[in-house]
């Protein structure tokens, strides 16, 4: 395989079996091929035994797969020898949940640590550990201990230390786990200034979904070992595809009322219910060459034209790379057959679910289904162009819909206590 353009990390068919008692297997990566370019924040999200730390593992040669290949800054690490290793594990920092520092050392001797082992002289560890202590947040902490610290400063000592060799890459296995809301969102626009202040690579492996939608570019879904669902986090936060996927969506983003909430809606509310999903974006998937459409971008010209009544009753607007995406909830009035004139021509441009009036209601399962939410149209020849460029970036906008509703050690080994 000829390494893609700016790729910094490239997995081909990589898999990795551990071997148990007996002839038992466990298959913890299985055939995994994914390309991670140089400067990209990169989610890898799944949950418990999913596979995805020992996917991670492999790109600093902690872990080896069995079969297929690991590509790291164009060097084949999968079987490179440890001595050869060296080197590249150097440009490689780790971050931990458990923040892995030395309890005997203090907050200046943990960020010294990975340049005592790289033979530095004492006047450049000085330097670099009060340029790394500032650009963290720590200068007025170096004196201290960890147990004096919170999880938070904890973690940023990890990160000043996982930087202090002047990482290319580096590696976030949990590390805001551990952390409360307020800190992990602290801790991510740290890393969000790592990667775009220095350049770091950075590549993300957690179970929260939100942490993916705060700061990635891209992510790839892990289930039973494999990547099952991968692309732009608007991408995948806009038209998930597969079961797993969207289970984690949904505990990041505003969407769909559930079965009870539509119930108690048609009781509060006479008029047609329907759900509006809102993508501001046409999404294009270049490996399927399928394109699906923005949505909801113009339910507010069509109120008026066709003179409905409207309540804004449900749903919420998140954002995902700048770009406004959710789904929001309407009760609709009007005159005999206008309200559905007004569905017909909005679900031309529009995913809408129709749950129908309190009288006259739409079983939930069967408008969920018949709405075919995010169904792919394939792409042509002409919106070739298009593609190409979307798939490279999106456009940073503010939202569109303004809504009130009523109601371990430095390479990656397990740290010790000196003795």
């Amino acid at each position: 395989m000829t390494q893609e353009e700016n790729a910094i990390i490239e997995f081909e068919h990589a898999s990795k079996v551990y071997s148990g008692r007996g002839k038992k297997q466990t298959r913890a990566v299985d055939d995994v091929s994914l390309t991670i370019r140089e400067g990209d924040i990169y989610g890898i999200i799944g949950y418990s035994g999913a596979g995805k730390s020992t996917l991670v593992r492999m790109i600093n040669a902690l872990e080896k797969p069995t079969s297929g290949t690991v590509t790291v800054m164009g060097q084949q690490v999968s079987s490179m020898s440890e001595s050869k290793l060296r080197p590249v594990r150097q440009k490689i920092g780790m971050i931990f949940q458990s923040f892995n520092l030395f309890s005997t050392k203090t907050v200046a001797q943990n960020v010294a640590y990975p340049l005592q082992l790289d033979h530095w002289r004492k006047d450049y560890q000085d330097k670099r550990v009060k340029e790394l202590l500032e650009f963290v947040g720590l200068a007025e902490h170096a004196n201290k201990y960890p147990a004096q610290l919170s999880g938070g400063q904890k973690q940023r000592v990890g990160i000043a230390r996982a930087l202090a060799t002047n990482p290319k890459i580096l590696l976030a296995d949990e590390a805001t786990s551990a952390l409360d809301p307020e800190t992990t969102t602290e801790v991510l626009d740290l890393l969000k200034k790592i990667n775009e202040q220095l350049g770091v690579t950075i590549v993300l492996i957690t179970h929260q979904m939100n942490v993916v939608q705060q700061i990635a570019h891209h992510v790839a879904v892990m289930s039973a070992g494999r990547i099952v669902e991968q692309g732009t986090v608007y991408r995948i936060f806009a038209a998930p595809r597969e079961d797993v996927t969207k289970r984690f969506i949904a505990t990041a983003i505003s969407g769909l009322p559930d079965e009870a909430r539509v119930a108690k809606m048609h009781e509060d509310w006479p008029g047609r219910l329907v759900t509006v999903i809102v993508r501001q974006h046409d999404i294009t998937d270049p490996v399927t060459n399928t394109r699906i459409n923005a949505s909801g971008q113009n339910i507010s010209e069509l109120i008026s034209k066709h003179q409905i009544d409207s309540n804004l009753v449900f749903g919420g607007i998140d954002t995902v790379q700048g770009v406004a995406i959710g789904a929001i909830t309407y009760s609709f009035d009007g005159a005999d057959g206008e309200v559905d004139d007004f569905l017909d021509e909005l679900a031309r441009n529009s995913d809408i679910v129709d749950f129908g009036t309190a009288k006259n209601p739409v079983d939930y399962n069967e408008a969920v289904e018949h709405a075919g939410i995010a169904s792919p149209v394939e792409l042509t020849e002409e919106d070739g162009a298009a593609r190409d460029e979307q798939a490279e970036q999106v456009e940073q906008v503010d939202d569109v819909v303004t809504m009130t509703p009523r109601e371990v050690g430095v390479d990656g080994t397990e740290n010790t206590e000196e003795k």
